[in-house]
């Protein structure tokens, strides 16, 4: 217990410090997390501590993130993804495995070593690659849905290599572990695996509606956490005791309750495990890389990580280009994928056990392997450069061609844009709406109202749109950083536009109003201020009062943010800007003041009334 605490805590602090420094630098999360596990790594094996005790605990956040994203996918929108699971995923999994066989046997392995080998380098990082995808909102692109269908089918892929491994065996292979736990017939293999399958779908179809109202009657949240925990766990149990993934069981049951009214509910529940259970898994991964067999042959290992990264990207590209994948989707898919995975670990501990590779040979996979993950953000980073490149040069994409220009453009049409553009053309306006969430566009359309899928931060899409001759450019986005780049963009373009748009915070007013913004909206404050109004009416004044209060307050806070953002300086913290600070003390009192006397004449007024 002690040892296991204390890679917890030294997980745990190296991941305080390095995530946020690696997400300010702009390498993402993922590389901090495997950035922090390499610097931990020395000091764990000075505490004589073995990573894989506690990797087994952070193996259970892929297993969380499976369920999570089961949730997400309806059994309809599995069955539609067909295509793409069969062609794309069965066509990277017999390229990549042949290819690599086929080099293993130049180099002198021979054709069971070769296949093996093949199988363990097909399989990529479903944690590190979902988690980079989700991360930079890139699952709704083309590339990053095809990439989802590929590791999803890997997943399905694992379970019949993991079978025929141990077949591969240069000699009898040692007496292999019962499928249950107590041993059972070959034969009744395929029943027991089947018959588990089938009671998690029907548990999943008939009993988790009665349960969660039985849970519900305690209207305790622990209680929920509990349920959801207990569904993943006992899943991921009973598929290691049938031989399968226990990733693949949780994805099942999650795709089986998807269409429950619990689905958020679940979702929000594992949640937190999962996140953190992740993270731990990507440090452990990080602090697994055996820094004295890389050092003692670099050149080696390093070239061999990436002419397997090269083998597999070009596999990539070529089934994208006969998949008609355009510009950065390309990209994006052959990059994303292009490193092996963690089911490779496991891959190499059976091709080990089973004597088809030497320890020296498991040695140098284990090392590539984390390597290549290690590299993985990178080439996230890579293909973050060439979109914007393929971007600027207005290569095409698969986003939706823009065939109509109106004098309105709304960026972004989600719980925010939506009343915009149906306030809008509820008064007779048209509008042209673009957004870059094609679930939402989608929805959106069965309503009846016409908008587009892409990226409103894209220059040549705005153009599509028809930048040059609107009159209103309308960014709705919950993106700051995007909107603020629309603005700007924007407004050097067409200094005669009217834009309006969406801030999160009084800080994105002051940098909006800086890009240029005629009209800045902060998004809560509006709702805000309804809030604040209903409060002094129950407090006893008067509906007027309570009207009149919170105009001259939405007016005088408004004209006061003109002068804020003329002494807002963005390099300088706004507690040491003393400017700033006096006018916003000047500016509350003031507020304070007329809001305070307008009440009290109203009040005298209605008691001489009286």
């Amino acid at each position: 217990m002690d040892t296991f605490l204390l890679q917890s805590a030294i997980y745990l602090v190296a991941a305080v410090i390095a995530v946020p420094i690696a997400m300010r630098l702009g390498l993402g999360s993922v590389l901090g997390y495997l950035m922090a596990g390499v610097a931990v790594s020395p000091i764990i094996d000075w505490a004589g501590s073995e990573t894989s005790e506690l990797q087994h605990y952070a193996e259970f956040g892929v297993v969380m993130m499976l369920f999570i994203i089961g949730l997400e996918l309806t059994p309809k929108t599995l069955w539609d993804m067909r295509k793409r699971l069969l062609g794309l995923g069965g066509a990277q999994i017999v390229f990549t495995l042949g290819a690599v066989a086929g080099i293993a046997m130049m180099f002198g392995f021979d054709w069971r070593q070769g296949f093996a080998i093949g199988a363990i380098f097909a399989m990529s990082s479903t944690a590190i690659v979902l988690q980079t995808l989700s991360e930079r909102g890139l699952m709704q692109l083309e590339g990053g849905r095809s990439a989802f269908a590929v590791l999803l089918a890997q997943d399905i892929a694992i379970i019949p290599i993991l079978a025929l491994i141990p077949l591969l065996a240069f000699y009898n292979p040692e007496p292999h572990d019962p499928i249950l736990l107590g041993a059972v017939p070959d034969w009744a293999a395929p029943i027991i695996i089947l018959s588990a399958i089938a009671a998690v779908i029907a548990a999943g179809r008939f009993l988790a509606r009665p349960l969660f109202r039985f849970i519900h009657q305690a209207h305790l949240r622990e209680l929920y956490t509990a349920t959801a925990l207990g569904i993943v766990t006992g899943v991921a149990l009973l598929m290691t005791m049938v031989g399968l993934s226990p990733a693949l069981g949780t994805f099942i049951a999650g795709v089986v309750l998807a269409n429950t009214e619990f689905r958020h509910e679940l979702e929000s529940s594992i949640e937190p495990f999962k996140g953190l259970l992740l993270g731990l898994f990507f440090i452990t991964v990080g602090a697994g890389i055996n820094l004295a067999a890389l050092f003692s042959e670099p050149f080696l290992i390093l070239g061999l990580t990436l002419l397997m990264m090269a083998l597999k990207f070009v596999i990539l590209y070529a089934i994208a280009i006969i998949s008609k994948m355009k510009g950065e989707n390309r990209w994006l898919f052959s990059l994303g994928l292009a490193q092996a995975g963690e089911f490779g670990f496991v891959l190499v501990a059976l091709s080990s056990r089973s004597f088809i590779i030497d320890q020296t040979t498991a040695s140098r996979l284990l090392l590539i392997i984390a390597l290549s993950m290690l590299l993985t953000p990178l080439a996230f980073i890579l293909y973050r450069k060439i979109a914007r490149r393929l971007s600027a040069n207005g290569e095409a994409t698969e986003f939706d061609e823009i065939t109509e220009q109106h004098p309105v453009i709304i960026a972004g049409v989600g719980r925010f844009g939506q009343v915009v553009n149906r306030l809008v053309t509820s008064s007779g306006f048209s509008t042209t709406v673009i957004d870059n969430d094609l679930e939402t566009i989608e929805v959106i359309r069965k309503f009846g109202f016409k908008s587009f899928f892409g990226d409103p931060s894209r220059p040549d899409l705005l153009h599509a749109a028809g930048l040059a001759t609107a009159e209103i450019l309308v960014i709705t986005l919950d993106d700051p950083v995007a909107t603020t780049r629309i603005v700007s963009y924007a407004r050097s373009q067409r200094p005669d536009l009217h834009i309006v748009a969406r801030a999160r915070d009084r800080l994105h007013v002051f940098q909006l109003y800086q890009a240029g913004a005629d009209q800045i909206v902060r998004e809560m404050f509006d709702s805000s201020l309804r809030v604040g109004r209903y409060v002094l009416e129950k407090l006893g004044l008067s509906e007027f009062e309570a009207h009149d209060a919170e105009m001259t307050f939405f007016h005088m806070d408004r004209g006061a943010m003109a002068d804020l953002a003329r002494l807002w300086d963005p390099n300088i913290p706004i507690e040491e800007n003393a400017p700033y600070i006096e006018r916003a003390k000047a500016m509350n009192a003031e507020m304070e003041n007329v809001i305070f006397s307008q009440i009290n004449r109203a009040r005298e007024k209605r008691q001489a009334a009286e």
